[in-house]
């Protein structure tokens, strides 16, 4: 897209970078697939009113490796209007099985959608549409628009062995990352604006309670130092939109997926700059309902409590001096529907909040089942090596 400064035209591609998607994922009991599709229906928006060129997809397009039939219609029919005069660019992210995701891969690259599952998807290039690959190899892509303004997109879906189809090595992660990175890179002819788009968790970004095992007891946290000190880094992984430095970004989930994401949702815009990318502003989205965490004391402030927040999901801690009843538990249901956590500290006992398994984490469910049996936490090099089994499952 280019704009006239005097006599000299100045060329630049616009940049949606957004992530963790986690289509069909729900909270407790409640699903929340028509706020996805409304959430995804605003990125469109979005795209159309920025005049954006490229949209990045930093992983999680789905919660589970087994997304229902209405999940994937919903990712399809999302991305198809998403890449209507534009590029889309997706990497698949710990919750996504990369083979699925990235099955529809030749055909999607008809319609400008370029899905990367295991890192050495090579794309289809040419073609007429406006935006399009021009050069793709081995985990990498090269997006042009209509001014021949280009991109270079390493594109590294969540990395470990098994997804990589590799043994296990004596190198350390931070090694094994910096050698899948680089492979990435072989296409580069550095002249071009460059973006590596991948799915980590990178050592000092905030998590979130959304977010399960998230780096496995601190294995897989990853230094900065692994990544490209030039160009920008897009990432996904954790929920909550973060700079770790000017060109290190997690544009965060697309809807609030925990209470203690009190951040309001974003995706971020970019432009081209000659070789560089800067980030022109994060761009707001509304869509979705708001998730509350609420404490009062006592049945009845809690009742006006959870009146000021309808259309709201909540959390509600509750504090009593006598066991709460069916009629008042009815009470609080009946004042807002949106309540899904109802937690009873009763004066002199020890809180008990109803926690549903479905909640848990792979570390909290391991931990439970070994209690019921043995009668004490497991040890921590067993749940460890229970984690790293999973992960490579």
């Amino acid at each position: 897209m280019p704009f006239c400064l005097g006599a000299q035209n100045v060329f630049f591609m616009k940049i949606l970078h957004t992530s963790d998607w986690h289509i069909g994922k729900r909270l407790m009991d409640r699903e929340r697939l028509p706020e996805q599709r409304a959430a995804l229906h605003e990125l469109a928006g979005i795209c159309d009113r920025e005049n954006v060129d490229l949209v990045l997809i930093a992983g999680d397009v789905f919660d589970t490796f087994l997304p229902s039939a209405e999940a994937e219609e919903a990712f399809f029919a999302a991305v198809k209007q998403l890449a209507k005069g534009r590029a889309v660019v997706a990497v698949a992210g710990n919750h996504d099985d990369g083979v699925r995701l990235a099955a529809s891969a030749p055909l999607a690259a008809e319609e400008g959608i370029y899905l990367f599952g295991s890192g050495r998807e090579r794309m289809p290039v040419g073609g007429e549409r406006p935006v399009r690959a021009v050069a793709s190899g081995e985990g990498y892509v090269v997006i042009e628009n209509a001014a021949g303004e280009r991109v270079y997109i390493n594109a590294l879906p969540y990395p470990n062995e098994a997804r990589l189809k590799e043994e296990r090595t004596e190198e350390t992660y931070p090694e094994k990352l910096s050698r899948w990175i680089a492979r990435g890179e072989a296409g580069y002819d550095g002249a071009t604006a460059h973006i590596l788009l991948t799915h980590l968790f990178v050592a000092g970004g905030k998590t979130s309670e959304s977010e399960r095992d998230i780096d496995l007891g601190g294995a897989r946290a990853v230094p900065r130092a692994c990544l490209p000190r030039d160009g920008y880094v897009a990432l996904g992984h954790l929920h909550k939109p973060q700079k770790l430095d000017e060109n290190v970004r997690y544009s965060g989930s697309l809807l609030q997926y925990s209470f203690d994401e009190g951040e309001k949702k974003c995706a971020l815009l970019l432009k081209t700059d000659g070789k560089r990318i800067v980030v022109e502003k994060e761009v707001a989205l509304t869509a979705g309902k708001r998730l509350v965490r609420l404490e009062a004391e006592g049945v009845d402030a809690a009742l006006g409590l959870l009146a000021r927040y309808p259309g709201c999901y909540v959390e509600l801690t509750l504090h009593l001096t006598a066991p709460l009843t069916a009629q008042e538990t009815q009470a609080l249901r009946s004042a807002n529907e949106g309540l899904v956590s109802l937690i009873v500290r009763t004066e002199g006992a020890e809180a008990t909040p109803v926690v549903r398994r479905s909640m848990l984490s792979s570390r909290e469910l391991f931990a439970e089942y070994y209690r019921s049996v043995y009668g004490e936490a497991p040890p921590q090099e067993l749940t460890q090596a229970f984690l790293e089994l999973l992960e490579r499952s």
